[in-house]
């Protein structure tokens, strides 16, 4: 396991846009102690991930150095993106916030608002079998990727 991947598993669970840690903190996750250039040098919390692996760690978990202290000893880590953050699928617990009105009290959010937008756009008649298939447009797409890929063969695509 490398020196800073426990904290770079760290950050990538919290939810918030910032994560405030005492170098403390950062030792307990990371299980041992930050060297002694990380309290003498600003340039060891540089957001440079080129030389410095702790750098890597934080920048992969979608974090960038923002308010060091050195002399008490904290730093806070800003979410810079989820786009370069290795996140996957994974969406922001904020972006789904219940929205608030003064005539109405915000009602919370337990699914993807995007679930259910489709509803009502398309009807399969009853007793429609939709995993059965019509033989003969089966084979109309079978033609169509034949001719494709003999075009392939030939040098030329399909425009």
């Amino acid at each position: 396991m490398l020196t800073y991947e426990p904290l770079e598993k760290y950050l990538f669970q919290q939810t918030g846009t910032s994560v405030a840690m005492t170098f403390a903190e950062m030792e307990r996750v990371i299980g041992r102690k930050l060297p002694p250039s990380a309290h003498k040098r600003n340039e060891w919390w540089s957001n440079n991930a080129t030389n410095h692996s702790q750098a890597k760690a934080w920048l992969n978990a979608g974090f960038e150095t923002a308010n060091l202290d050195r002399k008490a000893r904290k730093v806070v880590f800003k979410r810079v993106a989820l786009a370069g953050a290795r996140q996957g699928m994974r969406e922001e617990p904020r972006m789904f916030k219940p929205q608030e009105s003064s005539t109405r009290p915000a009602v919370k959010v337990t699914r993807h608002p995007a679930i259910g937008a489709l509803k009502g756009m398309f009807t399969i008649e009853p007793g429609y079998d939709i995993a059965q298939s019509d033989p003969e447009e089966v084979a109309e797409w079978e033609a169509a990727v034949d001719r494709t890929a003999d075009l392939y063969e030939a040098g030329r695509s399909r425009k």
